[in-house]
């Protein structure tokens, strides 16, 4: 997993999910990492402040309040801070989110990455990396999902402006050289994560007795990604490539039925569901083909899904006191 160099690299959206573990992982490493995250309310932010606080108390961590729509003040922060690679982890993510403020999305996930590339191409930087969807698949995608499977019909703003800041890179990688990374998670869960994922809210809600809010029959499926084996696919994905676009993704699937399932027995409890019905811009399923990472980075998913479950709901067990608190739209 060893990121080798000697500059520093600039992690957006560092008190992210995603973002916080490839810091932490980068700084165990021995690396200087620059984090910016403009600290937004789209989720709770108590988990927010708990993810920087754990990286706050590391060597090597600097950390700006920062928004990456805002190039001027980007540049007047970090333009002499001699970086040699950036991780793009910022974002507005969630289909359904999207439906509601698309101008957001796109500010953020294409305006956002533009101003990045720019930066990279003002000062030099050569490597950029950024995060995607396994959402920019659409539709009808062959399951497991190759990276050549068409990504052309977005079904909602978020993979829309996910497949905008692709392209964008790739506009960057052919006029100024910039080696860039593309990453496209598949459905990533694990501790400290995103309240608005199918995870973390299950997990709450069963553990707390609240009724569990189910769209459509539980059959549809995902392929779960611990949060482990992202960001250290994510930082693999640092070395020279030229230009590619790299599936993230768990080698295990289950159904949301089965996950209620294995969630009830690990914490003891019975869950009240409460079914609706299925949400247009959710998708079926998703499950990746992970060949090439395993190619290109020498990447595999090391993390079983039931136990890094269980790590989630230790996690959860441990911070109960404030996390039962935290918001779940």
């Amino acid at each position: 997993m060893s990121a080798a160099g000697k500059g520093a690299i600039l992690v957006t959206g560092a008190a992210g999910f995603i973002g916080s573990r490839v810091c932490r992982f980068l700084l165990q490493d021995g690396r200087e990492v620059i984090g910016i995250d403009n600290l937004n309310d789209a989720y709770d932010t108590r988990l927010k402040y708990w993810r920087l606080e754990q990286l706050q108390s590391m060597p090597g961590f600097t950390f700006h309040q920062l928004d990456i729509t805002d190039l001027y003040g980007m540049e007047n922060a970090l333009g002499a801070a001699g970086i040699e690679s950036v991780i793009n982890l910022a974002a507005r993510a969630g289909v359904r989110a999207s439906l509601d403020n698309p101008w957001l999305f796109v500010d953020t996930n294409l305006t956002g990455t533009l101003n990045l590339l720019e930066l990279c191409h003002r000062h030099g930087i050569e490597k950029f990396i950024l995060a995607s969807t396994s959402s920019i698949y659409g539709k009808d995608a062959p399951q497991p999902t190759p990276e050549d499977a068409d990504s052309s019909k977005p079904l909602q703003p978020y993979a829309a402006s996910k497949k905008s800041a692709e392209a964008m890179a790739h506009a960057y990688h052919y006029l100024y050289g910039i080696d860039v990374s593309v990453v496209r998670y598949f459905t990533v869960y694990g501790p400290a994560g995103r309240p608005d994922m199918v995870m973390f809210r299950f997990c709450q809600w069963i553990a707390e007795g609240r009724t569990v809010h189910l769209n459509g029959d539980g059959s549809q499926s995902r392929g779960f990604t611990y949060v482990d084996d992202i960001a250290r696919g994510t930082i693999q994905a640092l070395r020279p490539l030229g230009y590619e676009i790299i599936n993230l993704g768990g080698h295990e699937v289950m159904s949301i039925n089965d996950m209620i399932a294995a969630l009830e027995s690990m914490l003891g409890q019975k869950a009240h569901v409460e079914r609706h019905p299925f949400h247009k811009a959710d998708m079926l399923s998703n499950w990746a083909d992970v060949g090439k990472a395993c190619r290109l980075l020498g990447w595999q998913p090391q993390v079983g899904l039931q136990e890094g479950m269980q790590q989630l709901v230790d996690w959860y067990l441990a911070e109960r006191t404030w996390a039962s608190q935290v918001l779940t739209p």
